[in-house]
């Protein structure tokens, strides 16, 4: 299998179906077509067969401000193509455009669901200095 990782958003039903592959808790298909649009920046992997038919099999997207703060969100590698390295290559895209666009001093965060993944990239915990929250609306 060929992987080809491009600076694109997923289509809104790509991005529900990898997030429910993933794992990861859903998201309404209206507040899909209402917020990817407003992504700064997002990197989509694709799985490649022998004729060229492209499959989208991960994702992720840099989220917030554009000036202040970044949020790393959406990271999502399907579970039969995970072990390819494919959230390492979204990764390096969305830092790449990181290093390119944030200004000096701009917060980036995320939430993390994987243990060590982040930590090689340089990410630390806020605790204790901080802690992450949320709230999920009805």
């Amino acid at each position: 299998m060929q992987y080809e990782v491009r600076a694109t958003l997923p289509t809104v039903k790509a991005y529900l179906s990898l997030r429910e592959a993933a794992g990861m808790s859903p998201r309404s298909r209206e507040g899909a077509e209402r917020g990817l649009p407003n992504t700064l920046f997002a990197a989509t992997a694709f799985a490649v067969d022998g004729d060229g038919t492209e499959t989208p099999v991960g994702m992720g997207r840099v989220v917030g401000d554009g000036g202040t703060v970044y949020q790393i969100v959406d990271m999502a590698v399907h579970p039969d193509h995970q072990g390819a390295g494919l959230g390492t290559k979204i990764l390096d895209e969305l830092l790449a455009f990181l290093d390119e666009d944030a200004p000096p001093n701009a917060y980036v965060n995320l939430v993390a669901d994987v243990d060590g993944f982040y930590e090689r990239f340089g990410f630390e915990e806020t605790r204790p200095a901080s802690k992450a929250m949320y709230l999920s609306t009805e």
